[in-house]
C-alpha cells in the first residue's frame, strides 16, 4: 500500500457566500429556525479558497447572485470533463436560476455548455472517477440524466442509487481519492449498489455513519492531499494510514444547508 502520493494541481470554480442563507428547506439539514451566521461563512469560506492556493490550486470565481442563497455550492452547476460543460437543471424551483448565472460565466470564460433535458445537479450527484463517471439518484438527479451524460461525454456511467436522505447527493456519499480509488459510506446506497461499488473498488475508504455525517465524505482530494472537515475524526484517520494527507477545514456554517467542502467546490477538468 503507497505511503507516498503524488498531488496534481487543480482548477477549481467557486462562488463567493455573500447571500448565503437558509431560506427555505430542500434536504433534511435546513431549518428556516437555524440562522445562518453570514460573517462566519465568509470567513471559512475564505479559509477554503486560501488552503487551496496554499497547496498549489488555481481558483476563479462566478460573481454571486442576489437572491440565489445557495450558489455557493458551485459543484452543482455542472460537471466539466476534458474543457466540456455538461450544465444543471436544478430539482427545486428556488435554484433553477442558478443554471442561468453559471452557463453565463461558463460561456464568457470560452465554453460550450450542454443544457441537460432532466433534472441533473452537476457534480453533487456526478463525479468522475478514474474511468468512470459515478452517477447519483434516487433525491435530485434522474436517471433519464445519467444516460445523457453518457452520450455527452462518452464516459462509462454507472448509476447508483442513494436511499438515505441526509445523503441526497452522492457527493455527500462518496468522493474520489483518486484516478484509482474512492472514500464512501455503504449505507447511503441501496443493497445491489453496494454491490457494485464493492467490485469496482475493492480497496475503498468505507466511512462510518458518524464522519458520514459530519460531511466528511464531502471532501475534495487533488491525489495526496484531501480537504477534509475537521469533525470526521475517524476518516481522517483512515486517510492517513493509506498515505493520504489529511487538511482539515471548517465550513460548518454551510452544513447549515446541507453543504461542505466539496459542495462549494467545481472542478474545471481540462
Amino acid at each position: 500500500m503507497p505511503t507516498s502520493r503524488v498531488p496534481s494541481p487543480r482548477r477549481y470554480l467557486v462562488c463567493e457566500p455573500t447571500h448565503f442563507d437558509v431560506r427555505y428547506t430542500i434536504n433534511p439539514w435546513m431549518r428556516k429556525d437555524a440562522p445562518v451566521d453570514r460573517d462566519l461563512a465568509g470567513r471559512q469560506w475564505e479559509t477554503l479558497i486560501r488552503t487551496y492556493r496554499e497547496y498549489g490550486h488555481t481558483t476563479e470565481s462566478v460573481a454571486p447572485v442576489p437572491g440565489l442563497p445557495d450558489m455557493v455550492f458551485a459543484a452543482n452547476s455542472a460537471v466539466i470533463i476534458d474543457n466540456r460543460v455538461f450544465g444543471s437543471l436544478f430539482h427545486a424551483p428556488e435554484r433553477r436560476p442558478e443554471s442561468l448565472a453559471y452557463g453565463t460565466w461558463f460561456k464568457a470564460a470560452g465554453f460550450d455548455v450542454y443544457q441537460p433535458e432532466s433534472v441533473c445537479e452537476g457534480e453533487g450527484d456526478l463525479v468522475p472517477a478514474g474511468r468512470y463517471l459515478l452517477a447519483g439518484t434516487g433525491f435530485r438527479t434522474t436517471r433519464d440524466a445519467h444516460h445523457e451524460v453518457q452520450e455527452f461525454f462518452g464516459v462509462p456511467t454507472v448509476s447508483l442509487r442513494l436511499v438515505d436522505p441526509y445523503f441526497y447527493h452522492l457527493d455527500t456519499a462518496l468522493f474520489a481519492l483518486d484516478a484509482d480509488n474512492i472514500a464512501y459510506y455503504p449505507e447511503a446506497f441501496s443493497p445491489g449498489c453496494r454491490e457494485v461499488l464493492a467490485r469496482l473498488f475493492p480497496d475503498a475508504v468505507r466511512a462510518t455513519r458518524d464522519d458520514a455525517m459530519a460531511f466528511g465524505l464531502n471532501s475534495v482530494s487533488d491525489g495526496r492531499h484531501v480537504f477534509i472537515a475537521p469533525q470526521a475524526t475517524g476518516l481522517i484517520d483512515q486517510l492517513t494510514a493509506r498515505g493520504y494527507l489529511p487538511v482539515p477545514v471548517d465550513l460548518s456554517e454551510f452544513h447549515k444547508a446541507g453543504g461542505g467542502i466539496k459542495c462549494c467546490t467545481q472542478e474545471i477538468r481540462s
